[in-house]
């Protein structure tokens, strides 16, 4: 049993749950690491009965009215998470004590309906093969963890269960839940804007006045200020410091250290010294303390997404540990697309150190990029076509034919941060405490209108991963100052490359057979560029507008382009193009 002392009455703090150890298939979408839901919640407590109370900040009355404010409390339903029975008390009756096990041990993360949904079977919780996992669960200064083995029992399973499972009939994971304390007050909130990149917070205000907007939208951001806020560049109060797993190997573990240490450039551009620190885990550290940020190895039997992930509290955005999860096996991938553009086992000795670095390049890139989302940034899928201006888009590698016809990897990812990074730190993180409202949004409006001005571009997921979206200039994986240049410098690079791949491509004495791993990258190298111009078909130039602001307007794109991008889609699927060399067959 886990028996947990409550002696906080009615005092707001944050339930986190996250799944550590998941069911490995990508179909089910139950990964390792994966992290679940933020509550503000509080202890009640009705005679012997104590309540876990989630609060309901998606309405709110921000008035010193109380009135109005018990008024939208009981117009909206809150949500009673658990119950407990008092089993005892101190002598003044303020503090009890309640067995806390069928809390622990019960399925917070959802995996019985996420299973139900995908038709994988009908699960539940066996408490008889499920347990409090002890070595993770523990106490720290502001957070107390709990981390739980739980065993799912179920008949009919799917196939994709079986796959993945010694026994389909009995899937076991953890889940793990953390009670965070609360911040402090005196956070800064900072409106969200549509034309920068973060995410954040919204709910409505049923206090504001009738001619004003009663949804409000705040950023997710780091508390952060100045010590000297006149100062055009001033050390900050408390700066942000990540820390980098020490189970990382080298040489990756310095890309990591490099890539993630560019954000600092981006804290100085908004007027900071020193404000963005990276360092080495100390020994002995838990990456579950929240005091540290921390960038952690995660090594799995296939290649997995990498994650940065934000804890912010659903009050005001403010973003209380950053926590990315880096896939071990995404160098190697990486490695596989060197392989094949570079034949690195063969006469060439500069062939295979080129192709080590591109994948430490990658690294750094991909360092950065999960970290900003950890900073509060949402990706950015229109900076490729303007000079590669942000680490929050989806890069493929640079490639190009040198004069020998061969690929030249050396400009493969880009090197430090990127120019709308900069613009979008400079507009969470600036530090305007020394100006009222109306001048803090005056300024902000004015470093978004500058960036746009200098022919900077902001789009993001909405835009870009729906098969249906409109947008002639969001992509995933897409190079080039336009989609159709792109993809004619794709398509040169993919041919001179299927020309050229032979067996030194892969180790030796290693099967011939696996020439084909190497293969499909490299033939379907164009694929991400063909889905960016196939997206002008029918397309739409556009930004997000503000009412007053300067973006241009919403544009067809002509049709002269159009018919250009589907003469280019065309010419990928002749023959010529998809045959196979016959010395590579």
């Amino acid at each position: 049993k886990l028996w947990l002392q409550i002696d906080k009455w009615n005092t707001p703090f944050l339930y986190y749950e996250s799944l550590p150890n998941g069911v490995g298939s990508n179909d089910v979408g139950l990964d390792r690491g994966q992290p679940g839901k933020t509550n503000v919640v509080h202890f009640e407590r009705i005679g012997p009965r104590v309540l876990l109370v989630a609060e309901n900040e998606d309405y709110r009355a921000i008035t010193d009215d109380p009135e109005q404010k018990k008024a939208v409390q009981q117009a909206f339903a809150q949500s009673v998470l658990w119950g407990f029975e008092s089993a005892a008390q101190n002598e003044d009756g303020d503090s009890v004590l309640v067995d806390a096990t069928p809390f622990f041990l019960s399925d917070a993360h959802e995996v019985a309906a996420r299973l139900a949904t995908l038709k994988q079977g009908s699960y539940h919780v066996d408490s008889s093969r499920s347990a409090i996992y002890l070595p993770r669960t523990k106490n720290f200064p502001e957070n107390t963890d709990v981390e739980s083995t739980l065993t799912f029992v179920g008949e009919n399973p799917g196939q994709w269960i079986e796959e993945v499972t010694p026994d389909p009939r009995a899937i076991t994971v953890h889940e793990h839940f953390s009670f965070i304390q609360a911040p402090p007050d005196g956070f800064h909130l900072r409106a969200e804007d549509p034309r920068c990149s973060f995410f954040g917070i919204g709910y409505m205000d049923f206090a504001t006045p009738v001619d004003q907007p009663i949804i409000k939208r705040y950023i997710a951001h780091f508390r952060l200020a100045k010590k000297d806020p006149s100062a055009a560049l001033s050390e900050p109060v408390k700066p942000i410091v990540y820390y980098v797993d020490r189970a990382i190997p080298e040489p990756i573990r310095s890309a990591v250290l490099e890539g993630t240490a560019w954000w600092n450039t981006a804290f100085t551009a908004a007027g900071y010294k020193d404000a963005f620190q990276v360092k080495l885990l100390p020994e002995g550290v838990d990456p579950m303390d929240i005091r540290y940020n921390v960038i952690e190895w995660v090594p799995r039997e296939t290649r997995g997404w990498a994650y940065g992930n934000a804890i912010h509290d659903p009050r005001t955005g403010e973003i209380i540990n950053g926590h990315v999860n880096l896939d071990a096996l995404r160098i190697r991938q990486v490695f596989l697309i060197a392989q094949g553009l570079l034949d690195p086992f063969g006469n060439d000795p500069d062939a295979l150190k080129k192709a080590n670095e591109m994948a430490l390049a990658r690294l750094r890139q991909l360092a950065a990029h999960e970290t900003g989302h950890t900073l509060g940034l949402m990706h950015n899928y229109a900076a490729s076509i303007v000079n590669r201006s942000s680490v929050m888009d989806y890069p493929p590698p640079t490639v190009t034919l040198g004069a020998d016809g061969r690929p030249d990897v050396s400009n493969a990812y880009a090197v430090g941060i990127g120019e709308w990074d900069k613009v979008s730190i400079t507009y969470g993180y600036s530090d305007f405490s020394q100006q009222d409202e109306k001048s803090e949004t005056a300024a902000l409006d004015k470093i978004l209108d500058d960036a746009f001005a200098r022919g900077l571009l902001y789009l993001t997921d909405q835009d870009a991963r729906p098969i249906g979206s409109a947008s002639s200039a969001a992509h995933l994986w897409d190079t080039g100052k336009t989609p159709i240049d792109g993809l004619k410098q794709v398509m040169a690079v993919r041919a001179a490359t299927l020309k050229n791949l032979s067996e030194d491509a892969i180790p030796e004495h290693t099967p011939i057979a696996t020439l084909e791993d190497v293969l499909v990258p490299m033939y379907l190298y164009h694929r991400y560029q063909v889905a960016a111009v196939s997206k002008s078909i029918g397309g739409l130039d556009y930004t997000f507008n503000l009412r007053g602001g300067h973006n241009k307007a919403p544009q067809i794109v002509p049709a002269a382009d159009q018919r250009s991008s589907l003469r280019a889609v065309l010419d990928t699927l002749s023959p010529q193009v998809l045959a196979l060399p016959d010395s590579l067959l």
